[in-house]
């Protein structure tokens, strides 16, 4: 049997590579998932909750034509975490979203990934000035944000919890 190819682009940094999900990405996701870390990205989730995640992924890209991609770091080659764009039935707006396992943080990963992630948004997918929910306990996400120049704009609900709408400058897009 053969896998279906997505045209999904893959994005290059000075350090990272945001690629397609990948099932030999199922692991370091379980992995993340089963811990308390996760509680801001929807989990603890058990192994079939990461696989349902995973292909979640996927099918974000086939029914939006966007999505989120895997961050990998160029030099060790390995899968740290994710970044994109998000849009669910629950959203107000398409959501530029971030997450990075332990090991990789307080290396400037997110804010590279994520400004990557948000000016091929603003280029190729018409999204620009987005939107990021983040989680009131979620200090370090906020400070992203400002990094990012995003500013808190209201306070907001996502799926049955409260949390902070912040909103993106509109940035110049690059093709």
């Amino acid at each position: 049997m053969t896998a279906l190819t997505l045209p999904i682009p893959v994005i290059e940094t000075e350090r990272l590579i945001l690629r397609a999900p990948q099932l030999d990405d199922l692991k370091p996701m379980a992995a993340f998932f089963e811990t308390e870390r996760s509680h801001m990205v929807g989990g603890p989730r058990d192994a079939m909750g990461s696989y349902t995640s995973l292909v979640s992924r996927l099918g974000h890209w086939v029914l939006n034509g966007y999505g989120l991609w895997h961050i990998m770091e160029k030099t060790s080659g390995s899968f740290i975490g994710w970044t994109g764009m998000i849009f669910a039935p629950a959203w107000d707006e398409p959501e530029l979203g971030w997450t990075l396992f332990e090991g990789a943080e307080g290396k400037g990963y997110a804010f590279e990934a994520a400004t990557a992630a948000r000016t091929y948004a603003a280029g190729h997918q018409n999204m620009n000035g987005v939107i990021s929910y983040i989680a009131h306990a979620n200090t370090r996400s906020m400070a992203l944000a400002e990094r990012l120049g995003a500013r808190f704009e209201r306070e907001a609900e996502l799926m049955g919890k409260r949390c902070q709408l912040w909103r993106h400058p509109i940035v110049e897009a690059t093709t």
